[in-house]
């Protein structure tokens, strides 16, 4: 019979990594952008975008019998990913805490392509560039005060929603659409239980 880890509800790195070791029967999904995913990704990761996990969350509920291990940059979101998920009754999905970050950060390995700016870092540096140029900027124009508090209560509205309006605007970028995610093929493959398929796909 095959051995079915029971795991709590966020993952570290470390039993992440020692599951994966003892090639127990664990899917690991990658919900970052594409390009993200080309970027840097975890071997024999799945990627799913966010933006396209609601429309086809019942098809891989249907296709996935395994535990689900949710992937992003840093945790936030997988975690996303996780709500949408448990919509549909998906059982046993989890979420890898830390996300690319933390496993990087323990030296595990990592598979590298074209290298981007993850998508939380994209936020972190327009968010930070306006309310710079607004604040000093309302040194001499007052009214461009509005511009950074307007900023800053998106960032607040986000943290307690778990969910980012310029975060969506930035995947919709050319500079975050340089790869591709054919799903189709991510569902069979993740029905075949396939390794090493390329990008938005495993490998």
């Amino acid at each position: 019979m095959e051995y079915t880890p029971t795991l709590p509800a966020v993952v570290d790195v470390a039993t992440v990594a020692a599951l994966l070791a003892e090639t127990a029967p664990i899917k690991l999904i990658d919900v970052r952008t594409p390009a993200e995913f080309e970027s840097l990704h975890i071997p024999g990761s799945y990627n799913v975008p966010l933006d396209l996990l609601p429309e086809h969350r019942a098809e891989l509920r249907d296709t996935v019998r395994s535990p689900v291990v949710l992937v992003c940059q840093s945790g936030h979101r997988a975690r996303q990913a996780e709500q949408v998920l448990r919509e549909v009754d998906l059982p046993q999905v989890h979420v890898l805490d830390g996300g690319v970050a933390a496993w990087e950060a323990a030296h595990h390995p990592l598979n590298r392509g074209r290298q981007r700016w993850s998508l939380e870092r994209q936020v972190r540096g327009l968010a930070g560039s306006i309310v710079l140029v607004a604040t000093l900027g309302s040194l001499f124009w007052k009214p461009l005060t509005a511009i950074a508090t307007a900023i800053g209560a998106g960032l607040a509205y986000s943290a307690l929603s778990n969910r980012c309006g310029m975060a969506l605007v930035l995947s919709r970028l050319p500079y975050n659409q340089g790869a591709t995610c054919d799903l189709s093929t991510v569902l069979r493959r993740l029905a075949d239980d396939a390794p090493d398929i390329r990008s938005g796909q495993a490998g």
